[in-house]
């Protein structure tokens, strides 16, 4: 048997406008964030056999931040391809924690659609736009006070570190 369900989910977009150059706001981020090896990583996480296990590996490939680089998309790369868009710097970043969204799935499971999380680096006419979609916005709709919980903590970690790139 099939069931079909359709919910409604709000999106919550926190942007912050720096004056910074792109490639300074870039480098801060890059510099809070860790960089693992993701096909190592991932054969290092299937290899764990417990929660310990598990946050130690995770440990080991975030950053300052506690968040780590799952891929990246060099929207710029692409958009500059068109004469008129010649300029054009945007990166978007996935980014994220395993340990943070296991904590949400095991309350909300559709919170593995949301995490990790991406933000776009977009640089325009008024300085390079920061901009993220808040996880306890997605969450909300769920109704689960665990998940939102923790996706209100990683919301304040990724605004900061957003914020701090920003600055």
């Amino acid at each position: 048997m099939t069931t079909l369900q359709t919910r409604q989910i709000r999106v919550e977009r926190f942007s912050i406008v720096s004056s910074q150059p792109f490639d300074t706001v870039v480098s801060r981020i890059e510099a809070e964030i860790g960089h693992p090896d993701m096909k190592a990583f991932g054969g290092k996480l299937a290899s764990t056999r417990t929660a310990a296990e598990l946050e130690a590996a995770v440990g080991e490939a975030v950053g300052p931040s506690g968040l780590m680089e799952f891929v990246r998309f060099n929207l710029g790369e692409v958009l500059r391809k068109e004469p008129e868009y010649k300029d054009r710097l945007s990166l978007r970043l996935v980014i994220g924690n395993p340990v943070v969204m296991k904590e949400m799935a095991k309350h909300v499971p559709d919170a593995a659609s949301y995490a990790p999380v991406t933000i776009l680096i977009d640089a325009r006419a008024d300085g390079v736009h920061l901009s993220y979609d808040r996880m306890a916005g997605f969450l909300a709709a769920y109704e689960n006070a665990a998940a939102l919980e923790v996706a209100r903590n990683l919301d304040v970690k990724v605004e900061a570190l957003l914020a701090r790139a920003a600055a």
